[in-house]
């Protein structure tokens, strides 16, 4: 009876397994979207001679206001659990929105952060106060950015500039944003979902180029 038993357990394992992921396989493949067409920032200024678009790239994009102290605390958290991971990855940009009083001390910043990160990756837009809250306001969320127009929740856009994120989060329900103050939250359900995002992308990269090797 144990010699049937084991190779019975042993013949259904697998074959759960099977049928749990195979489940699974619609819930997983692809990162729900949100918010459809949120505003982009081509009219921008930028801390480059280049125009930030959300269009045609996977954007982590943060408004981290005009307070120096959040943008240090929250993109050291944001960078080390999540950006430096996937700076390599084609197509992949973090975008940070500024006001644009934010600068002068955020250039000094993105200076000084080169010794421990790499910030020259990093994507600076400024406009007005009314321009980041109307930027902020299209992604039709239940966050508010405050007086400084910061928030600490970071955002994922697709390649089409929608908002995308999770429809059935365990904790939330909906979960728009991230926040970049909870190392966990990054850790874990951020860094799970820019897989997923990317993932996705390049399924359909080789679907659509079957002759690529990555």
């Amino acid at each position: 009876m144990k010699k049937f038993l084991v190779l019975g357990i042993l013949f259904a394992l697998p074959i759960t397994a099977y049928l749990f992921f195979a489940s699974g396989k619609n819930n997983f493949a692809k990162l729900p979207v949100l918010t459809q067409n949120v505003q982009d920032i081509g009219s921008f200024d930028t801390n480059t001679d280049s125009i930030i678009s959300f269009k045609d790239h996977i954007s982590v994009v943060a408004f981290f206001g005009s307070d120096l102290e959040n943008i240090k605390g929250n993109t050291f958290n944001l960078d080390k659990k999540i950006l430096e991971k996937y700076y390599d990855f084609d197509d992949f940009q973090f975008v940070l929105i500024l006001p644009e009083e934010a600068r002068n001390e955020t250039s000094d910043f993105v200076e000084e952060f080169k010794k421990i990160s790499e910030s020259s990756k990093w994507k600076i837009a400024y406009g007005s106060s009314k321009e980041v809250q109307e930027v902020f306001s299209s992604f039709n969320t239940p966050h508010e950015l405050d007086e400084n127009d910061h928030t600490p929740y970071v955002f994922i856009v697709d390649k089409d500039a929608n908002l995308r994120g999770r429809d059935d989060d365990e904790d939330y329900g909906k979960l728009f944003g991230y926040d970049s103050r909870d190392v966990a939250e990054l850790n874990n359900k951020m860094n799970d979902d820019v897989k997923v995002i990317l993932a996705e992308y390049r399924l359909a990269l080789k679907r659509n180029n079957p002759e690529r090797k990555k």
